[in-house]
């Protein structure tokens, strides 16, 4: 099985909610001062399904990334965790790309790489949400794809995927090569070993600029946007408290449920 999987680095969502700033003149989320990327934790996910069916068939795992000031610690954990080479496309041509120009480069890159059987994404990215990448790139590679993977099962050429849905899952089966977005109730990725760390340590990765997988620089990054952002900003929260007083704890009681019976929560 020769498998791919799409990471991003991103800032840590783990970070406090105060730390993220807005830009409002350039509609741009402003980097929280000392709060270091990391892999996307739904990148991980994916990572880890390919793992396991390595684990259980052998096969070969590409992890591939985009984005500029990409750090070694950061995007090599898929290499600690397992996978077997990592290629970047690390240019300013890439940068501030929507989820198509995103997709495209990528579905440019797996071109490029050539044969494969299946391709991993994670279900959403955590600093966007927007859920569309792994889908964008099965469309330009003319592939089928499964959205919401918690479980993956390889046999005879073709994937059973129970696929998550608002109320269960459901099982579908498809042919491949496909392409297969995975979320997290596929269970827990496993952590890098020292061995895996040091191994990571030790490989190179592939670097890859728009000429290498031939595209044009007005097709990727900013310069390819199919989507503009009109206003990026914070939400304003608003809590109001009002105490119910009484003479007695029953009087009280009574004043709030007129209360609530006023503004209509009752």
């Amino acid at each position: 099985m020769n498998m791919i999987v799409c990471i991003k680095q991103v800032v840590d969502p783990e970070a406090p909610p105060a730390s993220f700033k807005i830009d409002p003149a350039g509609n741009k989320m402003m980097t929280p001062p000392g709060v270091s990327p990391v892999v996307d934790p739904y990148a991980e996910y994916a990572v880890e399904a390919a793992l396991r069916i390595k684990d259980a068939q052998g096969g070969k795992i590409t992890a591939i990334s985009l984005g500029t000031n990409l750090l070694p610690d950061v995007v090599k954990k898929p290499l600690s965790m397992g996978a077997d080479e990592l290629v970047l496309l690390e240019d300013e041509a890439f940068t501030e790309g929507d989820s198509w120009s995103t997709a495209y480069a990528l579905a440019m890159a797996i071109k490029k790489l050539g044969d494969y059987d299946l391709i991993f994404c994670g279900r959403q990215a955590s600093d966007w949400d927007a859920g569309q990448v792994g889908s964008g790139i099965a469309e330009i590679l003319g592939l089928p794809s499964v959205t919401l993977a918690r479980k993956i099962d390889i046999t005879d050429g073709k994937a059973k995927v129970e696929r998550v849905t608002d109320d269960g899952y459901e099982v579908v089966e498809t042919s491949l090569p496909a392409l297969i977005t995975v979320s997290n109730e596929l269970g827990e990725p496993r952590y890098p070993t020292i061995k895996g760390i040091m191994a990571a340590k030790k490989k190179e990765p592939v670097i890859w600029k728009p000429a290498d997988i031939s595209v044009e620089p007005s097709q990727i990054g900013a310069a390819g946007r199919r989507i503009k952002i009109l206003k990026l900003f914070q939400p304003v929260r608003e809590g109001k408290c009002e105490i119910m007083e009484g003479e007695s704890p029953e009087e009280a009681a009574a004043n709030l449920a007129l209360k609530l019976r006023e503004v209509k929560i009752l």
